[in-house]
């Protein structure tokens, strides 16, 4: 699950706050604008708290992200009319990754789906689109269907190798979750739902809950000696590593899902029937390919290229950086760039230009660190 940096979108519109706003400004969190709310950039640095969370486990706040609850009468046939999933294989307690598209293919944003005991369907959305999903939504749904936005929660995200461990001390029962799997449990005396999920690469945790048990809750979090309040920063450097990509950055509506490698999004019965937003060139460029491809870079050196830096092969700019950094992990700047399609083949020597210097690069697989995602023992 991605999301979307409106730093500069955002910057005259007044700012909500998090419920753990006073919480993050106590513990000496750097706030800044993003996706409407001032959020927790940094505590101690970056690549501490990233190191810290790729050893031990890292509590993120993403309460900016919407969480939706919809309902109704044939309500897989009204949400499959507007996204390219297969709910029939949804089972309860299970959660898929899904694309709200645009009539041209264009990604509108990505979200996760979760079917609840009772049929319903629990959606989480990035935070800087969430009120245009919303829009999209109730627009593209029957009047029969039902949509609440549970922004009466917050959502915590517990992630890496001891999130397992910390959590099962509160609540036991997570240890038989599996990733992409949730349930409903009690937290300090809360009612929370727990999905084994996150957006680092690592094993872990998200939390949805009520925004009122949000301090108490991270208080009882941070005072397990594995786990440390994490800022964005940090978050947006994981996810890097991950190979995971950013909403509005790595994805947005000039960009189709078989462009950015997401194909897993459209689910094989959808591919084959049609019926959703976009499906007429999504479906052309499945069989036909796309002129461009989403891959990863490693760059020699240790500049890294951030979002708009150009790549070329030769004098001939074939492509553009949409998010790039210095890995903390590898130790070496890493990158992700859309680039013609002909030059998208793992090994492929390409050139990246930063601060006007053109610097050696290769196409690469991603995740350029492994996934620890716990699929069972």
């Amino acid at each position: 699950m991605s999301d979307h940096d409106t730093e500069d979108t955002v910057e005259d519109l007044p700012l909500d706050a998090l419920p753990l706003d006073a919480w993050h400004r106590a513990r000496g969190a750097r706030m800044v604008p993003f996706a409407g709310y001032e959020m927790p950039i940094q505590y101690e640095g970056i690549v501490a708290e990233h190191t810290w969370t790729r050893e031990n486990a890292g509590l993120f706040d993403v309460s900016h992200m919407g969480q939706l609850l919809l309902s109704g009468a044939d309500l897989d046939a009204a949400v499959e009319a507007v996204l390219p999933i297969d709910l029939s294989t949804l089972k309860s307690g299970a959660q898929r990754y899904s694309l709200l598209l645009d009539e041209d293919g264009g990604v509108l944003d990505d979200l996760m789906v979760s079917r609840l005991d009772d049929g319903s369907l629990y959606l989480v959305v990035n935070g800087a689109t969430k009120w245009d999903d919303i829009g999209t939504l109730r627009e593209a749904l029957p009047d029969d269907i039902t949509l609440n936005h549970l922004d009466e929660h917050a959502l915590l995200a517990l992630q890496g190798p001891k999130a397992a461990e910390a959590l099962a001390r509160h609540v036991p029962d997570v240890a038989a979750l599996t990733f992409m799997k949730f349930g409903q449990f009690t937290l300090a005396g809360h009612p929370v739902q727990i999905a084994r999920a996150g957006y680092t690469g690592e094993d872990g945790f998200e939390i949805s809950l009520p925004a009122e048990a949000a301090a108490e809750i991270a208080d009882l979090l941070c005072a397990e000696p594995e786990v440390k309040p994490i800022g964005l920063g940090a978050r947006d450097s994981l996810r890097l590593e991950a190979g995971l990509p950013l909403y509005g950055h790595d994805l947005s509506p000039e960009t189709s899902p078989i462009e950015a490698g997401l194909v897993f999004g459209i689910n094989k019965r959808r591919r084959t029937e049609g019926g959703f937003p976009g499906a007429t060139r999504i479906n052309r460029e499945i069989v036909e390919g796309t002129q461009r491809k989403w891959v990863g870079l490693k760059l020699e050196g240790r500049l890294p290229a951030r979002e708009g830096a150009e790549v070329f092969s030769g004098s001939e700019k074939i492509g553009t950086v949409t998010s790039g950094g210095f890995s903390p992990t590898l130790q070496a700047p890493i990158a992700m760039a859309y680039v013609a399609s002909q030059y998208a083949a793992v090994g492929t020597q390409i050139e990246v230009e930063v601060r006007g210097k053109r610097l050696a690069a290769t196409v690469s697989p991603t995740p350029f660190v492994p996934h620890r995602y716990f699929r069972g023992s």
